[in-house]
C-alpha cells in the first residue's frame, strides 16, 4: 500500500505568514546591536570625562619645582654663619633676602660690647669695629628714654618700652619684659642696660605703636649668636619683625633707625663704612651708642 503524501511548496506560503529563515531572530539581533551601541557610547563619554578631569585637576609639574635663582634669593641668601671661627677684631657683613625683604646683617667678631653716652670721640672711632645708636631720647626734655645703666650707674628710668639689652661681663642678652633681673645684675656688676621697642619675643613677632615706614635696625639674638639686622628698604615695624622671625631670630629689640641714626662698621680689611645720611644734623648730649671694640 502506498502512502500518498503531498509536500507543501515554499511558494504555497500565505502572504500573511512570517518566514523564519536560518537560526537568527532578526528582531533580537537589532535590539542587541542597539544595546551594544548605547553601552559603547556611555563608556566613551565616561572615559572622555575622566580624561578631562585628570587634565584639569592634575598639578602642573612646573608649579612644583623651585626656580634656581628664586631658591638662592629666598633661602641661601638668608643663611647666617653660626660658628665664630674668625680671627681678628672686625665686623662681618652679610647681605641677605628673606621672604622678599632685603636685609644687611652685621656680625661683630673678636670684639667686646659696651654702651657710651655722647658723641663718640676719636679714640672710640679708632677702636670700635661696630657702633649704632642704642636708646632714644625724650622729645620733651632730651633725656635718655627708658631705663639706662652705664657702668653700673642708673642714668634714667622708665619702662614704656618693654624690650631690653643687658651687657654683663662683656656678654649681651636681649629680651622682652617689664621687670628683669638683668637690670639688677647690670647695676651690681657695673654693667650696661637700656630699653627699646621689642621686635621679637621668643620667636614671636611683636607689634608696636608706630605705623610708619623707615630704615629699621635691630639688635638680634639668633641661636645664641648676637647680630645687628638693618633693612635695606623702608619697612614698618610689623613687616620688619616678621622678617626677623623668618630669618630665625629668637629675640630682638629695636635700635634707633632712619637716616639720622649715626654709626659705623669696620670690615676685616679695615674698610670703614658709616651709617646714616651724609648731611649734618643736630647733635644731642644724651645720644647713646652700642659699640663693639
Amino acid at each position: 500500500m502506498t502512502l500518498n503524501i503531498k509536500h507543501k511548496k515554499k511558494d504555497d506560503f500565505r502572504n500573511d505568514e512570517v518566514q523564519m529563515l536560518g537560526t537568527v531572530d532578526p528582531f533580537r539581533s537589532m535590539e542587541r546591536k542597539r544595546l551594544l551601541r548605547n553601552v559603547a557610547l556611555g563608556v566613551l563619554v565616561i572615559v572622555v570625562l575622566a580624561g578631562l578631569g585628570y587634565i584639569l585637576l592634575k598639578p602642573s609639574a612646573k608649579d612644583d619645582v623651585d626656580g634656581l635663582f628664586e631658591t638662592i634669593n629666598e633661602h641661601q641668601a638668608a643663611i647666617v654663619p653660626e660658628s665664630d671661627s674668625f680671627e681678628g677684631v672686625f665686623t662681618e657683613r652679610v647681605d641677605s633676602v628673606v621672604n622678599g625683604h632685603p636685609l644687611v646683617l652685621f656680625i661683630p667678631h673678636g670684639a667686646t660690647p659696651r654702651l657710651i653716652v655722647g658723641k663718640p670721640d676719636d679714640s672710640v672711632r679708632y677702636r670700635a669695629v661696630l657702633a649704632l645708636q642704642a636708646a632714644d631720647i625724650r622729645a620733651d626734655n632730651k633725656e635718655i628714654l627708658g631705663e639706662f645703666v652705664l657702668d653700673g650707674v642708673q642714668l634714667s628710668r622708665g619702662v614704656s618700652k618693654k624690650g631690653y639689652c643687658a651687657i654683663i661681663d662683656g656678654e649681651i642678652s636681649v629680651g622682652v619684659s617689664v621687670s628683669t633681673p638683668s637690670l639688677s645684675s647690670a647695676l651690681s656688676g657695673k654693667g650696661y642696660f637700656f630699653r627699646q621697642y621689642p621686635l621679637v619675643d621668643n620667636g614671636v613677632p611683636v607689634d608696636n605703636k608706630p605705623k610708619g615706614k623707615a630704615v629699621r635696625k635691630a639688635l638680634c639674638e639668633r641661636q645664641g649668636q648676637i647680630l645687628v639686622a638693618v633693612s635695606a628698604n623702608d619697612e614698618t615695624f610689623g613687616d620688619f619683625a616678621r622678617t626677623l622671625v623668618s630669618l630665625g631670630v629668637d629675640n630682638a629689640i629695636y635700635l634707633v633707625g632712619g637716616p639720622d641714626a649715626k654709626g659705623w662698621f669696620v670690615a676685616a680689611d679695615g674698610t670703614r663704612e658709616d651709617f646714616g645720611a651724609d648731611t649734618p644734623r643736630q647733635e644731642y648730649e644724651n645720644e647713646s651708642y652700642l659699640i663693639w671694640e
